[in-house]
């Protein structure tokens, strides 16, 4: 397993890649609704890449909002879910917040999600919403 920021535009087509086969095509997600203004190397987000058997395999990003860390788009393939390479993700994305001297993160979780960023330290803060037909909760963490 290795992780890493992604700083070229290589790294992100296979985060691209990633999340159009996890969003997209796994979860329904429209394509224009997936694809935003952040999706770029500019520095409004820092990106993340996780491969396990050298094979790009998981996502997320983090962008500031209003002085809080939001970590979004964060996903694994579906064969590779089992392997501890989402909390590689969300921990990586916490410590980037950090760096940038954010002490709290917020994420959008699909409530089928909930009980893993409870583990994670994440306490649900909203009733539950939904995003592009899929049931979510706002969730937050004190760093």
């Amino acid at each position: 397993m290795e992780l890493k920021r992604i700083t070229v535009d290589n790294d992100l087509k296979k985060a691209f890649q990633i999340r159009k086969e996890v969003f997209v095509e796994e979860q329904g997600v429209p394509v224009e609704a997936e694809f935003d203004e952040f999706d770029t190397l500019n520095g409004q987000c820092e990106h993340t890449l996780v491969y396990y058997e050298e094979q790009p395999v998981g996502t997320g990003r983090v962008r500031v909002v209003d002085g809080v860390g939001k970590l979004e788009r964060i996903c694994i393939l579906a064969p590779y879910r089992k392997f501890g390479l989402g909390k590689v993700i969300i921990k990586a994305l916490e410590e980037i917040a950090k760096e940038k001297g954010i002490s709290r993160v917020k994420l959008h979780g699909q409530t089928q999600a909930e009980g893993f960023y409870e583990k994670l330290g994440y306490q649900a803060s909203s009733d539950v919403f939904m995003e592009e037909g899929i049931p979510h909760v706002l969730m937050v963490k004190e760093l």
